[in-house]
């Protein structure tokens, strides 16, 4: 299917949810389903050029840091417990331990060690995405040929030098297939994360206006997340078009 093609069909469906969705909220006297005008309207004048900047950008900045780290520890943790026996027969359990707790469930232990500040929140958003990164690139460290060390090792390729050209390329598409998993996973961390003990973001003003029972503005905190979502799959997709493009060559080129 072309592309044109694919993007064509996935506009007209969006569109078509819009417009069903536009017409049962319009004629809905539902105090739970307001309009979606309204909703939009509120998403505008709030979020996008109002007060809500504000609550945006501190959520923006947690998720840029959290989930950064998050990435950064997974690749490395997982490079060292991939290829290292001892130490992956000694962190298992631990790391096993840690991993079968939600991040959510965190929370409390992550203020007292961290307090009440962005550091907590920060914190939350990291553990919860380290693990899908974590785990991805054991498992591509780990497959990786005994043929490719033992043609590294004959050329005297070692150390840093392998990491970079032989190891790291072999794990990047695993890598990408975790930090897939890590993106939603972290929007909703970002979330529960300001819910409790927060004054300012997306998850302090969804639970202020699910008390004041503001649907209208609950609804907009949805559209929010989704359209964020939306945004940063998007713009990792490009990032992984340009990572995995040897890989697909390589493919396209072993199908002939």
């Amino acid at each position: 299917m072309r592309k044109s093609t694919s993007f064509l069909l996935g506009l007209t469906g969006a569109i078509l949810i819009i417009a069903i969705w536009w017409v049962t909220s319009s004629n809905a006297k539902e105090i739970y389903f307001p309009p979606l005008p309204d909703i939009l309207t509120s998403v505008w004048e709030y979020w996008l050029t109002g007060e809500g900047q504000e609550h945006l950008f501190s959520s923006l900045s947690n998720l840029a840091v959290g989930l950064t780290l998050g990435i950064l520890a997974g690749i490395v943790v997982g490079l060292v417990v991939g290829q290292i026996r001892l130490v992956r027969t000694g962190l298992t359990p631990p790391l096993e331990f840690v991993r079968a707790i939600p991040a959510t469930a965190l929370i409390p232990f992550a203020m007292v060690i961290f307090g009440l500040g962005d550091s907590m929140k920060i914190f939350i958003i990291a553990l919860g995405t380290f693990f899908p990164v974590l785990l991805n690139v054991i498992d591509g460290a780990r497959s990786i040929p005994r043929e490719s060390h033992d043609t590294a090792k004959s050329f005297g390729i070692t150390g840093v030098t392998k990491q970079l050209n032989v190891v790291l390329p072999a794990v990047t598409p695993r890598a990408v297939a975790g930090i897939t998993v890590a993106i939603p996973l972290s929007l909703v961390l970002v979330v529960t994360s300001e819910m409790t003990g927060s004054a300012q973001g997306i998850g302090y003003f969804l639970i202020t206006a699910q008390n004041s029972f503001d649907q209208t503005g609950v609804w907009g905190v949805i559209i929010i997340l989704g359209l964020l979502g939306m945004i940063l799959t998007s713009i990792f997709s490009l990032i992984e078009r340009r990572l995995l493009a040897w890989d697909r060559g390589l493919h396209g080129r072993d199908q002939l």
